[in-house]
């Protein structure tokens, strides 16, 4: 399988700035193929995105698409000779035109009646056929969201990047565009970049997830594999959750640190670990217990009922070998 977009050992400075946001990171995803880069505020995710979309210029390295160079030290290929949709994170619609002018403004090149078919083929892809006519100010940030999805693919678009486009939104539409947005994109055969710090969002939406830290990537892979196999303590925090407990607090030999995972450990009453139940609230179909164990680490469960004493006893649930384990700090 071929590389669609090729990212190749670039290095990324702002002018000022006493280190560069983004050193030597590769990355390559194949036709078709969505994929997502995850992180928390200043890990460089975003800078990777524009540098990819033609809005930061290169110090080293280069970026390639369908085998076409777009930019290298030197020299940059300008955005919209690219071929390449961006959708932002607050939209960027034009609040003086509706939705249908909106989608029509990278379309200005086309005759006038091929410019309104192909505007109408595109909110009807995005179920907004009966929405042309409306202003921005009079859509739901969900219909928002479509309209400017629908934009970035006007010109169809070799690949589609994606600047954390959900976080506007509520739970509910959130997790519904998600699903949408997926099928939509895998139904077109669309190549694919995201920008997300949300784990769960990442995993949902991408077939392959780069966990980003200090401008570069600890690992880049199947949200599974990340789960199972996570290369960098960071890359286990991010997926999957979990809490940081020495070996010896869990009554396991070795000074390793191990990030363990909900549903790995339970109340017993002949368990071996003793822990005070510090906290506890309802969270919908369960409750939460905050628990303290005699090292003063913590950690948290979930019961059906809550109905425990302040001190309860614990005990893995896995073997050992299922835990996953890092040398300690």
């Amino acid at each position: 399988m071929s590389d669609m977009l090729r990212v190749e050992a670039i290095t990324l400075r702002y002018p000022g700035a006493p280190r560069p946001v983004i050193v030597d990171l590769d990355l390559a995803l194949f036709a078709g193929e969505i994929g997502c880069l995850l992180g928390a505020s200043g890990c460089g995710k975003t800078s990777v995105l524009r540098a990819i979309a033609g809005f930061e210029p290169l110090q080293k390295g280069c970026i390639s698409l369908g085998g076409r160079l777009l930019a290298q030290a030197g020299f940059s290929l300008p955005p919209e000779q690219r071929q390449i949709g961006t959708m932002f994170q607050d939209y960027a619609l034009f609040p003086h035109l509706s939705a249908a002018d909106n989608v029509a403004f990278g379309l200005r090149k086309l005759d006038r009646p091929t410019r309104q078919a192909r505007v109408a083929q595109l909110l009807d892809m995005v179920d907004l056929h009966d929405r042309g006519g409306l202003f921005p100010h009079q859509l739901s940030g969900g219909q928002q969201q479509r309209v400017a999805l629908a934009r970035a693919l006007a010109a169809e678009p070799a690949l589609l990047l994606l600047d954390e486009p959900f976080s506007n939104l509520d739970v509910d539409t959130r997790s519904r565009l998600l699903v949408e947005t997926r099928q939509l994109l895998k139904a077109r055969g669309l190549c694919a970049l995201m920008v997300s710090h949300d784990p769960a969002e990442a995993m949902a939406m991408s077939d392959r997830i780069a966990v980003m830290a200090h401008g570069q990537i600890l690992q880049f892979d199947r949200p599974q594999v990340l789960y199972e196999q996570p290369a960098h303590p960071a890359v286990a925090e991010s997926i999957g959750g979990g809490w940081w407990l020495k070996a010896q607090s869990l009554g396991l030999p070795g000074d390793d640190r191990i990030r363990l995972r909900n549903g790995q450990i339970g109340i017993d009453p002949t368990g071996p670990l003793r822990a005070q139940c510090v906290a506890d609230w309802f969270s919908g179909p369960e409750h939460r217990l905050r628990l303290r164990l005699a090292t003063g680490e913590h950690l948290e469960l979930s019961v059906a009922v809550r109905d425990v004493d302040e001190w309860v006893n614990l005990r893995l649930l896995v073997p050992e070998s299922a835990l996953l384990r890092f040398p300690p700090l």
